[in-house]
């Protein structure tokens, strides 16, 4: 059996779990996520924890077992606790603000850069070089950082761009005077 897949999910109070058909529902406190099942992938919700099986021992529904149970988990961590990433602009007058529901990025091009917030991500400006993308779907996070990150990513000559907190850039050394 799958390691992750047979490790039952604790699901906290204030948290409910309903499946109907092949598809999840999750609420609680910060909001609501859905999950459509992959065919065969059993769902059992019994005293407080989420069980996870699969019909057989074939190799697709191995991996479809541990990501399965994988996904859930992340869907209950995310509606009780929510996930973020924080972001840092590295680099001479690199700043970044938010107006509403648009993030205005300068990273260095001769003009700004405009990125509208999805509406199911909070993206907060903790100080001009420094963001912070939250949310409860783990993926959409993740998604928007990285698209943030794609903008300018960081060189390795000078560490110039956006990078993620606690990233380590790799750097290379310039050129030798002679």
């Amino acid at each position: 059996m799958s390691r992750i897949g047979k490790a039952p999910i604790v699901i906290p109070p204030q948290t409910k779990v309903e499946v109907a058909n092949s598809t999840v529902s999750v609420a609680g406190i910060k909001g609501e996520l859905h999950l459509q099942l992959y065919s065969g992938i059993g769902i059992k919700v019994e005293e407080g924890k989420i069980w996870v099986t699969r019909p057989s021992d074939e190799k697709m529904y191995k991996a479809l077992h541990g990501l399965s149970r994988a996904l859930l988990a992340n869907m209950v961590h995310g509606v009780t606790k929510g996930f973020e990433k924080r972001l840092e602009l590295i680099g001479l007058g690199f700043r970044a603000q938010v107006q509403g529901q648009m993030l205005t990025l300068s990273l260095g091009f001769s003009h700004p850069i405009e990125y509208p917030v999805p509406p199911d991500v909070k993206i907060e400006a903790e100080s001009p070089t420094s963001l912070i993308v939250s949310g409860i779907d783990k993926q959409r996070v993740g998604q928007v950082a990285a698209q943030i990150r794609g903008y300018r990513k960081p060189e390795p000559y000078k560490g110039k761009g956006v990078k993620y907190q606690g990233e380590h850039i790799r750097r290379k050394a310039g050129k030798t005077g002679a």
